[in-house]
């Protein structure tokens, strides 16, 4: 409830099913970071949401200074 009254439109990121990585993520927001740029960050994803765009946060995932910093 602490997020829904801090953050706007913090509810709309959890319309959307989550998955195994995401824009945020592979931009380093995970973990213990800012909840309020990773929902900025989600929030642009499902604003910008494109099968090309989905390809993008995949290849993104898979390059060697995204995995190495994976948890």
């Amino acid at each position: 409830d602490k997020f829904k009254e801090d953050i706007p439109r913090y509810m709309a990121r959890h319309k959307i099913k989550s998955g195994m990585t995401g824009w945020a993520q592979i931009n380093g927001f995970r973990g213990d970071t800012s909840i309020e740029e990773r929902t900025r960050y989600d929030l642009y994803y499902i604003e910008n949401w494109s099968v090309l765009f989905d390809l993008k946060i995949i290849f993104l995932s898979l390059t060697p200074n995204v995995l190495e910093n994976a948890y």
